[in-house]
């Protein structure tokens, strides 16, 4: 088990902090400014939404703006906290409803906002809020135990999210009622072992225990409850991610879900909401177990799914994203996809629905302040990222900072600063993919590289990592292919078309309008053989931006002859209806998954001539 550092003791650098600073310029840094549901919600006095969306909104809102130490922004996450403190009840009831619809409320904004005011305490150090989530929490296990209130639906779904304020409760002040309250909630959660089966079959059919979002909360629910109660955590996590990627996983490291679980096939979706949740449980996970399993998949999401399904400003996203996607357009029809409607592939302000617009924004920050973790020895670099860690071990100043074009390159530069004298361990993870590790140019064997020493002065480490870009297996003997964390992609040239208009009282206009995405090019084709040559590019503003990446894999490609989905002109076939190929081979640049807005990406190896 390792601990989270305060996460005012990491900063950004490179081009993580280019992301964090291209969203504070985007959707999630506006939305307060622009989208009714944040701007006039009832959190604040308004008459919008009063459930889900500004915790939601703050949930990722509040630690972008403290990591870019933008005065602006902070003001501003101050401005709603404060909003939503003053307008607490005498009993501490802190959510926007009547004493008298209470019962009707679903609890799952109550345990929500609960995390958003323990992530404020932690980077403000604010006694007032501490004290706003102290009494909310109280009010919550009163009512509850009580019997006035119930956890019903999502809430009932959800309950271990509570867990996290209650363990920050926790840690400060050890009161007994907080582990009677994590057992009340065990009680009235729902048990999600008895739905298992339900997940091996998709259906068009909306549930609650086959929601996509839902199930990648879920992951870290065994480890944050018995880490809370004292108990051991087992492996149930890991049972429960073989099982659900064995029938529904995807090639990026996710789950289908559009909204519900959707099986293994390139051409249906998965929800943005459901990538970032997925991280954030990583994160916990490995928090949690120690196990680096959850740290190589975290990465997997984050720098593929994660940027694949927002647009390269950050100002428009998708509520769902296919593997193989050739084309973003509204279907005149039935959609494809399980309970989602015909615009939820779109990219826009919030296609199908708002949970993603509000959302979305925890995927970057929370990423960014588990790069490093406190260690028993002393520090513990989980993901080599560019990024600085200020802080003290035994109560001397230490700062490591990482310069690193990693995912894009293998290998970085660690520089660890330290004006006393002071003995401490420097734990840096080697990702599962590595097929060997150097440290200063010599090799390491370990699947953790340990530099244990007294530091003094300013000292250079030189880590780099190995690797060959591979075919990887997937279902129906079809195949991706993989270099380091990356899943490369075909990209499929691309024609927009941008569409302003308003809908119940939202404006969609530039730069938040909606976007339909044509293809321009050929997606029909699938790989010659596992021949890849790795091109480092240099890459432009945007880090994953998709007219200029980074790194490319150059290769050959042959046309077959592959079908479209049965009824649909925009919707390609899970696998093409022959592998031999058609014409002669072309050589191709494959480009990072997360580049590519049109792509395809799952294909089959081919029979040449």
């Amino acid at each position: 088990m390792y601990n989270f550092f305060n996460p005012t003791e990491i900063k950004p650098q490179g081009w993580l902090k280019r992301q964090l600073e291209i969203q504070l310029s985007g959707l999630n840094g506006n939305l307060d400014k622009m989208w009714p549901d944040v701007r006039d919600s009832a959190w604040i006095g308004g008459d919008r939404e009063g459930w889900e969306r500004v915790p939601y909104w703050l949930d990722g809102f509040i630690p972008l703006a403290y990591l870019l130490d933008d005065k602006d922004a902070i003001e501003r996450a101050k401005k709603y906290m404060n909003a939503i403190i003053d307008r607490q009840q005498k009993d501490g009831w802190i959510c926007p409803c009547t004493e008298e619809e209470r019962a009707k409320y679903d609890t799952w904004s109550f345990m929500l906002i609960g995390k958003v005011l323990a992530q404020y305490c932690e980077f403000t150090n604010d006694e007032r809020a501490y004290n706003a989530l102290y009494r909310s929490m109280k009010c919550l296990y009163r009512l509850l135990k009580n019997g006035k209130i119930k956890i019903f639906s999502w809430g009932a779904f959800r309950y271990y999210e509570c867990m996290i304020p209650l363990q920050y409760m926790y840690d400060r002040n050890p009161e007994k009622w907080i582990l009677s309250f994590a057992r009340l909630l065990c009680k009235q959660g729902e048990d999600y072992s008895k739905y298992k089966e339900t997940w091996k079959r998709p259906l068009f059919k909306w549930t609650l225990y086959t929601h996509i979002v839902n199930l990648c909360m879920t992951f870290k629910e065994e480890a944050v409850i018995n880490t809370l109660l004292g108990k051991k955590i087992t492996n149930k996590a890991e049972k429960f991610w073989q099982f659900l990627d064995k029938y529904n996983g995807t090639a990026v490291a996710t789950f289908t879900g559009d909204e519900c679980l959707a099986g293994t096939y390139n051409n249906q979706g998965f929800e943005l909401c459901s990538i970032v949740e997925l991280m954030y449980s990583c994160e916990i996970l490995y928090s949690l177990t120690g196990d680096s399993i959850w740290a190589d998949r975290l990465e997997k999401m984050a720098f593929n799914a994660l940027p694949a399904t927002i647009s390269d400003d950050m100002w428009t996203h998708q509520y769902v994203q296919m593997v193989n996607q050739i084309a973003c357009i509204k279907f005149p029809g039935r959609a494809p996809f399980r309970t989602n409607n015909n615009e939820a592939h779109l990219f826009g302000l919030e296609p199908h629905f708002g949970c993603c617009t509000a959302n979305h924004g925890q995927g970057w920050p929370k990423f960014a302040t588990s790069i490093f973790h406190k260690a028993d020895d002393g520090i513990r670099v989980m993901s080599m990222l560019p990024s600085e860690l200020n802080t003290k071990i035994n109560g001397k100043a230490v700062t490591v900072k990482i310069d690193t074009e990693y995912p894009f390159r293998l290998g970085g530069k660690f520089t660890v600063t330290a004006p006393e004298k002071v003995e401490f361990a420097l734990h840096i993870r080697v990702p599962a993919w590595a097929k060997s590790a150097t440290v200063n140019g010599k090799n390491v064997g370990e699947s953790e590289i340990v530099i244990s020493k007294t530091w003094s002065g300013s000292e250079t480490v030189e880590v780099a990592f190995t690797d060959f870009a591979r075919l990887v297996d997937r279902p129906r003997k079809m195949n991706t292919v993989e270099y380091g964390p990356l899943v490369f992609s075909l990209p499929i040239e691309t024609e927009y078309k941008m569409n302003e208009y308003e809908r119940k009282g939202v404006e969609r206009k530039f730069p938040y309008c909606d976007y339909e995405l044509f293809p321009k090019s050929e997606w029909r084709y699938g790989f010659v053989d596992g021949n890849f040559e790795v091109v480092e590019l240099e890459g432009g503003d945007i880090p994953f931006g998709q007219n200029m990446p980074r790194i490319g894999l150059k290769t050959k490609l042959a046309r077959v002859n592959w079908d479209y989905k049965d009824g649909y002109d925009s919707v390609s076939d899970v696998t093409p209806r022959s592998r031999n190929a058609i014409a002669e081979p072309e050589e191709k640049v494959l480009i990072p998954y997360g580049c590519a807005k049109l792509r395809m990406t799952e294909m089959p190896i081919v029979k040449t001539k």
